[in-house]
């Protein structure tokens, strides 16, 4: 693939492959921001990061015909919806289930997580306005790709969501042209993303151009072969492709949470920060925090949640601490479900959640 065109990236994010670029901050920065700055906005990339103007269109196709739009016509002739919510890769945390054994996959550590607030057009009223009834289609799915860049595995990358979902609102799904306040950038789909709340980053496709409707998923390698989580018996590639069709795409991740940072405060007391996210739009309740192996928990402090689903970011001020050990943390979601301490494992290193640590 041709990478002569690639645009600047961030300075402030720790580069775990060149091309494509894919590129993640740390905790430790992440935890200090309740809405992310654009800087530390972690990159997931499959190809070229390229940059495109404002002739950019969108097609959409359904039962009803087609239609394209300008990003001129979206914005003027939909109206503007926002929603704060965090975006987070399936590989976060890939590297410590890579240490349990060995997965498939970019070594993500635990910074492939963001929480923005993101600005477009509803799709919902998108397809309304060509006459789409998603109750004369149930089980249909809104297939999305983009064409206008190359991709590793495929000639496009694509993703799909259930229609019931694209056309709900309460579930909140843009076709988003800003992020924080400004027009998105070339790392995050300028012109135009999907964002999809509390589903896993790999449906909110970037520089998406194409929105069609179907019966069935996408067909495209990353909703067909691949962000699934395979039986843990299933150890290589070869094992794994009969299986392929016969696992359920994911769709949400689990609830999950990360120490962030651990400083000193003192001769015996720590500051421990960290974030959590809920599973789809159950938000996390509270998380505990635990010196001795999990014998003992104490109560984190919240300092930050905004609406469904945003994150929750925490802080813990804990005394009487020895000169070292490891602390750990464990999130409680509202419906009572609690984070195990350990993760499943699966060949791809998708959905790992075990309790977080961090040392000092």
């Amino acid at each position: 693939m041709d990478y002569s065109c690639e645009v600047p990236h961030s300075e402030l994010l720790v580069v775990r492959a060149e091309e494509p670029y894919n590129a993640e901050p740390t905790a430790a920065a992440l935890v200090e921001f309740p809405i992310t700055p654009e800087d530390l906005i972690y990159c997931r990339n499959h190809g070229p990061v390229l940059e495109f103007d404002e002739a950019f269109t969108i097609r959409v196709d359904c039962t009803q015909g087609s239609r394209t739009f300008s990003l001129k016509e979206l914005q003027g002739g939909f109206p503007r919806a926002e929603v704060v919510a965090a975006l987070q890769c399936a590989g976060n945390r890939r590297k410590e289930m890579d240490a349990v054994k060995k997965v498939h996959g970019v070594l993500w550590n635990d910074g492939v997580i963001c929480n923005c607030r993101w600005a477009g057009v509803r799709l919902r009223d998108v397809l309304q306005s060509m006459g789409v009834d998603s109750e004369a289609l149930s089980g249909w799915h809104a297939c999305f790709a983009s064409h206008v860049t190359l991709c590793q595995d495929d000639e496009y990358y694509g993703g799909s969501i259930p229609l019931s979902r694209a056309t709900s609102m309460e579930d909140d799904v843009l076709l988003a042209y800003e992020m924080n306040g400004q027009p998105l950038s070339p790392d995050h789909g300028y012109p135009l993303r999907v964002v999809v709340p509390g589903v896993l980053g790999a449906r909110w496709v970037k520089w998406v151009d194409t929105i069609s409707l179907s019966p069935d998923e996408s067909p495209n390698f990353y909703q067909q072969r691949d962000y699934k989580v395979l039986p843990e018996e299933v150890d290589t590639k070869e094992k794994a492709a009969p299986l392929w069709s016969k696992m359920p795409s994911l769709t949400t991740l689990p609830l999950n949470s990360v120490v962030g940072s651990v400083t000193r405060k003192g001769n015996s007391a720590i500051l421990v920060k960290g974030y959590a996210i809920g599973c789809g739009d159950v938000q996390v309740a509270k998380v505990d925090v635990s010196t001795d192996d999990g014998v003992t928990w104490r109560d984190a402090r919240i300092t930050y949640q905004e609406g469904k689903w945003s994150w929750t970011l925490w802080e813990a001020l804990l005394e009487n601490v020895p000169d070292s050990g490891v602390v750990y943390s464990r999130a409680t979601d509202t419906r009572g479900g609690i984070q195990a301490r350990e993760g499943k494992w699966n060949m791809r290193g998708v959905a790992y959640n075990p309790w977080g640590w961090g040392k000092w």
